[in-house]
């Protein structure tokens, strides 16, 4: 027998459980379906626990400066089983929540399983098959491996089983130069371990501006991560019990060798047993499944959120897909994916907050554009903190005055950069910052100051 829903949503990451409850409010007999963990990455795996982490490498960061703040605290000894132990009471409380807020839609059964198109609009899960005018996909994603030599043969972790390490690696070599690879390589380094960053690319940060992505690699250098890059072909091998990766780069040692190694090289969507054909459902060659600017798939009645889409690899694009899909469904509202304005954060301390076009991105577009740029050195209240790292750039379009992007590394970059974010929605030239007056001190008070100091971008 076939049971009939209303609605099926497959996944419970960051989208899925909110539409739960959309659907829930609009009366619709809805089948929630997980194979594994409730919340997805950011719970489980990435956001929560990481940043959770990332606050502890900070604090044993801070008190081995003491003496920058006038006082002594004595050597700092790490405890990882500790570290782990708080990881996992805020990732607790965070499933714990989620489990009781999903129980308590009336509407909605959560069913466990790996679930499966068997045809359109129809899903099997642990020999059950069900049937919806609409179909939800939220399956996500998950750490990419490479196909390079002795993958297979070398015991590594991604950062789904670095979740699970209760121990300081010795020596942690990351593959990977990227956001990933560079939170873990400053929060292990910042517990104590050595730690060496290997990146195919001729830079880290191959997404970013040439000055921001060589501005994070000085950060992480002076606190000891050794960074290796134009690392072309690489090799893993097994040497006693340490690891050795085998490299081919323009200068340095042609191996870097650890305990341990971490790979953080991308990310692959979780479409491979989701049946896609037999739910006439289009995928790209990486397996994203392919939707329109609503979330839409190629089949009538699915829509695809989150990671799976290719349209964002953030728990806040996930998000915006679910408030997309419920706009347009629920709310006469059209809302669009191409509406949103890129924006996100590397959570290395101190972080980066991105929003809009950056330089390179704006010359290709053709923009004729202003930029300003600003030292934290200058900022009263990093160097109040002692935290005069980075720098923060500005991008105005000349013609419309409008904001086009933003890079704030530096002392709360990732929250500072909201403000500017929000202007660029509300699409409001940038003299309505310099009109505004700020508190003081703060580090956002000299963004007008910043706006005021435009000069063409070359």
């Amino acid at each position: 027998m076939t049971e009939r829903f209303d609605a099926i949503v497959i996944g419970a990451g960051q989208a899925g459980p909110a539409l739960c409850a959309r659907l829930d409010k609009e009366g619709l007999k809805t089948a929630l379906i997980e194979r594994k963990l409730l919340g997805g990455t950011c719970v489980n795996n990435g956001c929560i626990p990481t940043k959770t982490m990332v606050a502890s490498a900070r604090a044993a960061h801070l008190a081995g400066r003491g003496g920058d703040y006038g006082f002594g605290a004595g050597a700092v000894r790490v405890d990882m089983k500790a570290v782990k132990r708080r990881k996992d009471q805020v990732v607790g409380h965070s499933s714990a929540g989620l489990k009781k807020w999903i129980g308590g839609m009336k509407n909605v059964a959560l069913l466990r399983g790996q679930a499966k198109f068997v045809a359109p609009r129809r899903i099997a899960v642990k020999g059950r098959e069900l049937e919806a005018e609409r179909i939800f996909i939220n399956v996500g994603a998950r750490a990419a491996v490479p196909d390079m030599p002795g993958v297979k043969e070398v015991p590594f972790l991604t950062n789904s089983s670095m979740m699970q390490v209760d121990f300081r690696p010795e020596h942690l070599v990351i593959v990977g130069g990227s956001y990933i690879g560079l939170e873990f390589a400053q929060m292990y380094r910042r517990f104590g371990s050595e730690v060496t960053v290997v990146e195919r690319a001729p830079k880290l940060l191959p997404r970013e501006d040439d000055d921001v992505a060589a501005e994070i690699r000085a950060i992480v250098e002076r606190e000891g991560v050794k960074i290796r890059t134009d690392a072309e072909c690489m090799e893993l091998k097994k040497k006693g019990k340490r690891i050795v990766l085998g490299l081919h780069c323009k200068g340095g040692k042609p191996i870097a060798e650890g305990s341990h190694v971490l790979l953080a090289v991308g990310r692959t969507a979780n479409t491979a047993d989701l049946g896609l054909r037999e739910g006439g459902i289009e995928a790209d060659e990486r397996g994203y499944i392919k939707v329109d600017d609503e979330c839409r798939t190629s089949a009538e009645g699915v829509w695809a959120m989150g990671e799976c889409n290719g349209k964002g690899a953030f728990t806040h694009t996930a998000y915006n897909d679910y408030e997309i899909v419920a706009a347009n469904l629920f709310d006469g509202d059209k809302r669009r994916i191409s509406d949103r304005i890129q924006a996100y954060a590397l959570f290395i301390d101190p972080p980066l907050g991105r929003a809009g076009m950056t330089e390179v991105e704006a010359k290709k577009a053709g923009k004729r554009a202003l930029v300003g740029k600003m030292a934290m050195s200058r900022v009263g209240r990093a160097r109040e903190a002692g935290e005069t790292q980075g720098f923060m750039t500005v991008l105005v379009d000349a013609d419309s005055k409008e904001l086009l992007g933003a890079a704030i590394l530096g002392m709360n970059g990732d929250e500072i950069v909201h403000s500017l974010l929000d202007m660029m929605y509300a699409k409001r030239p940038y003299t309505t910052i310099q009109r505004a007056v700020h508190i003081h001190p703060t580090v956002t008070e000299l963004i007008p100051t910043l706006l005021g100091d435009l000069k063409p971008l070359e």
